[in-house]
């Protein structure tokens, strides 16, 4: 895929909810890198090399990402819940040998990933998040602020087919005004990367896709979080956020964690939103000490 992933073969896994797409490279204990969104594995790129001396790294798009399937949404949305996007990733790992793995999610793919250490506390060993705080806590502590930054959750949960005639009407000018309007605008995306992220993202089926996944975020989702409000999670957790983004300004990263999690530690990059294409030297750094 455009040279951004050397060394690395590609994979598709079916599971028992969608067939999911990866790349796999390296040697050592599996780490499971997942995405956000609009874009995809190749988000990775500029780590994934550096990741791979020391773990068997597995980059995979999320359902209704990238190459992954795309099945048209249920009608409460339960197919696009992190619970079952969490249930892909467990299975993948499953049929490529890995019980118990490492796992870091930036965006979309860390709520995906605090899900599956809730449902699955026995394959995860170690949790990374990159930019978020639980979306329960986000919801319930929208402001002005908030609101106006993140406006497309509240977009992209309208009902279909709203957002997608919207977007499907010129989906790389939406793409580029999303991914630029950011702290950094579109400089940190590699040519290549924010080819692929256009590629993937000209398919109706993902900007549907996409829409199922932030509609569950605001409906099935948080009922899977009020019925596990007691439930923490209980591996280790590293929480990174960039010093310029949202998360920043309008939460408490660590202490919003600690009210989710046992063990929590972490801080802020000197970056934005996109940690791993924004500060990729020092996320490096900072995952190879709390990794290994």
């Amino acid at each position: 895929m455009n040279g951004l992933f050397p060394g690395f073969e590609s994979r598709r896994v079916r599971t028992s909810g969608a067939e999911i797409n990866l790349v796999r490279g390296g040697k050592g204990p599996p780490l499971l890198l997942l995405h956000g969104y609009p874009q995809t594995h190749a988000i990775w790129h500029r780590i994934a090399p550096d990741l791979a001396r020391q773990y068997t790294v597995i980059a995979a798009d999320l359902r209704g990402y990238g190459d992954s399937s795309k099945p048209r949404g249920a009608p409460d949305h339960g197919n696009y819940s992190k619970r079952a996007m969490a249930l892909d990733q467990v299975e993948v790992m499953r049929s490529l040998g890995f019980e118990e793995f490492l796992v870091v999610g930036h965006d979309r793919g860390a709520r995906v990933a605090h899900r599956m250490a809730l449902d699955h506390p026995q394959h995860v060993r170690k949790l990374a998040v990159l930019d978020i705080v639980p979306t329960r806590t986000m919801y319930l502590s929208t402001t002005r602020e908030f609101a106006k930054a993140y406006y497309h959750w509240f977009f992209l949960i309208r009902p279909e087919p709203f957002p997608e005639t919207l977007i499907g009407a010129d989906p790389d000018f939406y793409l580029k005004s999303h991914l630029g309007n950011r702290h950094a605008g579109l400089k940190p995306f590699a040519p290549a990367a924010l080819a692929e992220y256009l590629r993937c993202f000209r398919d109706p089926a993902a900007i549907h896709a996409s829409c199922e996944d932030y509609r569950a975020a605001e409906s099935i989702d948080l009922v899977h979080d009020e019925a596990d409000l007691h439930a923490r999670v209980a591996v280790p957790l590293l929480v990174l956020w960039g010093r310029h983004g949202v998360v920043e300004r309008c939460f408490h990263p660590l202490s919003d964690w600690a009210e989710r999690a046992e063990d929590v530690r972490g801080r802020a990059l000197d970056c934005g939103h996109y940690l791993p294409e924004e500060a990729p030297a020092e996320l490096s750094a900072e995952l190879g000490r709390f990794l290994s």
